[in-house]
This record gives C-alpha cells, sequence and structure tokens, in this order.
C-alpha cells in the first residue's frame, strides 16, 4: 500500500481538538481523498487510474480527505455499495481549485449575510461543501469538523481524469483496521498519516469557513 500510515494512538495527539480543519494526508504536490463505492466502479478506477465505466458524471460526487470520516460514513467497508473504499491521490493544483469553487450546501448567516447573497453563490460556483462532526474509529462524535466535497459538471470531469495521480483500493486495509477496532485493540490501529491541509488563499479559506491553525498551540500529552 502506498499510503503512509501511522499508529492512531499517536498521531490523535497532534490533531486539533475542535474547529473546522482539513484533516488530510498530503505532500508538495498532492493530496489524497478518498470515496467509496460498489465494487464495479471501484476496481474500475482502481485497475485503469481513472473514473470510468458505470461511474456517473451526471450526479454528484462526495470526496472526503479525512479517512475516519470516510470510514465513519462507509462502515469501514461494511456498507452495501460502499464496499471498495479508494485512495485518491490528486493534484494539490486540483484540490484547491476545488475549494476555491465551493459553497455551503446549507445557509450560512455569517459567510453569506443574506441567503439571496448565499443563493447567487451557489449559482456561481459548481462544488458544495459540509463541515460534519469528525468522528472517532468507534463512530462518536468529535468536536472537530471534517469537511466534504461534492463535485458536478466540468469539476467532476477534471477530477474524474484530469487531476488524479493514482488511485490506490485500500478496502482489505480498512478492514483490518476495523478489526482492532471491534477488539478495542487501539494501540494497534493504524491510519494514514494525517496534518491540518493549509489553505494558504486568504479569500478561499474565509469563505469555506476554515479555523486558522497553529501546532504549537497543541498541548503535551
Amino acid at each position: 500500500m502506498k499510503l503512509i500510515t501511522e499508529k492512531y494512538e499517536e498521531q490523535k495527539s497532534r490533531w486539533p481538538k475542535m474547529g473546522r480543519h482539513i484533516l488530510a494526508q498530503f505532500d508538495a504536490e498532492s493530496i489524497v481523498v478518498y470515496q467509496a463505492y460498489k465494487p464495479s466502479i471501484g476496481r474500475f478506477a482502481a485497475e485503469n487510474g481513472f473514473f470510468g465505466g458505470s461511474f456517473s458524471l451526471e450526479r454528484m460526487s462526495w470526496i472526503k480527505p479525512n479517512f475516519l470520516w470516510m470510514m465513519y460514513r462507509c462502515g469501514w467497508a461494511a456498507k452495501f455499495n460502499q464496499e471498495t473504499v479508494l485512495a485518491v491521490r490528486i493534484s494539490r493544483l486540483g484540490f484547491d481549485t476545488i475549494l476555491a469553487q465551493a459553497v455551503h450546501s446549507s445557509f450560512d448567516a455569517e459567510r453569506y449575510g443574506t441567503e439571496e447573497k448565499w443563493g447567487e453563490a451557489l449559482g456561481r460556483y459548481p462544488v458544495r461543501l459540509q463541515w460534519d462532526p469528525d468522528h472517532t474509529p468507534h463512530g462518536h462524535k468529535e468536536e472537530r469538523r471534517a469537511i466534504q466535497l461534492g463535485l458536478k459538471g466540468a469539476v467532476l470531469a477534471k477530477y474524474a481524469r484530469e487531476w488524479i495521480v493514482s488511485i490506490e483500493d485500500i478496502s482489505h486495509f480498512c478492514r483490518e483496521q476495523a478489526a482492532h477496532v471491534q477488539a478495542r485493540r487501539m494501540s494497534a490501529l493504524l491510519t494514514p498519516r494525517e496534518d491540518v491541509y493549509p489553505v494558504l488563499n486568504a479569500e478561499v479559506a474565509q469563505r469555506i469557513g476554515v479555523d486558522s491553525w497553529n501546532p504549537a498551540e497543541v498541548p503535551a500529552s
């Protein structure tokens, strides 16, 4: 497996305890996002390195950069039609483009002021974003919020082919780690190494509502 992993118990101490943050595995050029599909779509993507076959460009497709949020949604690769979990590495240019075109899927008075202005933004930008409670490996809500991004139209088409660096089927890894969670062997649990992704464009950061983060503020364990 190409993903870099780390013991969950060790890395959770450096994550923000609250606030809206994009936790992800990334490097200077790329970032990993996760999706869960039925086997036919997942296998095609992993084998071909792009989305095709029965994958539809006509529907909104949601991506999640946070592994544990994906595990909560797909039941650790156990839910029907979500048995195949993909780690999709895309360019940071592509991901930053997605963020720059993102609008909250529900009205946020702090960001938009009026519902009319929010409606205008919905018409202008094709990406939908949601800040949902992040979750522990056991599915309990965290105070920290995790982002998910809904893609459609031209942005989805670029994501499905143009921005992809690699696609990896990590379903087996997810099920292996689920066994540790179920047995409460938390010291053995591995998760992809994740850090707070920096949103460098101040206007985009303000619009999507991401909170500032200083790792030096993390209390010692």
